[in-house]
């Protein structure tokens, strides 16, 4: 039970992503029969910007401005106040995931595109990282460097797919 904890809180992007497709699940399972395309592919984005965007961004929020310097011995970093920063950015990111749960087209968009950006960088910088300097912590080279690039593939799908069917 310990190993699955650890796994749960040291990969919170896949937790927090499987928290989502549960809820989404359940969300159509509930829909009336014949289930149309765009119930479903609302259900999958609201629950993916609650959980990924809105929780998942919370999360980071918590990690890094409260727990700053064991976050950053995970990603092997030396501790600085740039988690602060990282935090508070996380936090607008989460409140603009929640926000945009149940609103339309423009604010889902903006949920996606923000942590998109902040997320491809920090994939980008966790490349760097890993060339320039070796750096192969779980914080760094793990689940979270997958993440860092197909959270935003998955987020811009699944905004995609919503519109194409709501159109």
């Amino acid at each position: 039970m310990e190993a699955v904890i650890r796994a749960v809180l040291s990969n919170p992007s896949l937790t927090f992503v499987a928290l989502g497709l549960v809820a989404a699940a359940v969300a159509i399972a509930r829909m009336p029969a014949p289930r149309a395309a765009v119930g479903v592919y609302d259900a999958l984005l609201r629950w993916y910007l609650f959980f990924s965007i809105g929780a998942g961004m919370l999360y980071n929020f918590v990690v890094h401005v409260f727990f700053g310097a064991s976050t950053a011995r995970f990603i092997g970093w030396a501790d600085s106040p740039f988690q602060t920063e990282v935090g508070l950015a996380s936090l607008g990111f989460s409140a603009v995931g929640f926000l945009a749960y149940r609103r339309g087209f423009d604010v889902r968009l903006a949920a996606v595109l923000g942590p998109a950006c902040f997320l491809i960088g920090a994939g980008v910088g966790h490349v760097r990282q890993i060339v320039t300097t070796g750096n192969l912590a779980a914080g760094n080279a793990g689940v979270v460097l997958y993440t860092d690039f197909l959270l935003p593939v998955l987020g811009f799908a699944l905004l995609w797919r919503w519109r194409r069917a709501s159109a």
